[in-house]
């Protein structure tokens, strides 16, 4: 079973910037995933944050649309959420998704 593991989350300013990783242990085939990241906050449900197919063609949600980016390293095995011009809404524990398991979550907390 694919595993999964997030990094780079903690605690940032209104408009600063932060960057997820996503480490799989997925052979060659990470390659043909689509992968995502969801995020929840708290007393609210997982909504979707962005994807990104094999193909490389992403798609965001309307609330991070302009400030988040998602990439992927198929060498590395890695998805990637670039994380900019923060607000505090975007406070939540972020996931990874593979098309078969979750990451454990990495907790990002927007505050002055």
């Amino acid at each position: 079973q694919v595993q999964l593991v997030e990094s780079g989350g903690g605690l940032v300013q209104p408009g600063g910037s932060l960057r997820l990783s996503c480490a799989t242990s997925a052979g060659t085939i990470f390659s043909t995933y689509t992968m995502a990241w969801y995020r929840q906050a708290p007393g609210k449900e997982r909504e979707l944050v962005a994807r990104i197919f094999s193909s490389g063609r992403t798609m965001y949600a309307d609330s991070v649309k302009g400030r988040f980016t998602i990439s992927r390293d198929n060498a590395k095995k890695t998805v990637y959420l670039q994380m900019n011009s923060l607000k505090g809404e975007d406070t939540a524990v972020y996931y990874c998704l593979s098309p078969a398991a979750w990451g454990q979550g990495t907790q990002v907390t927007v505050s002055s």
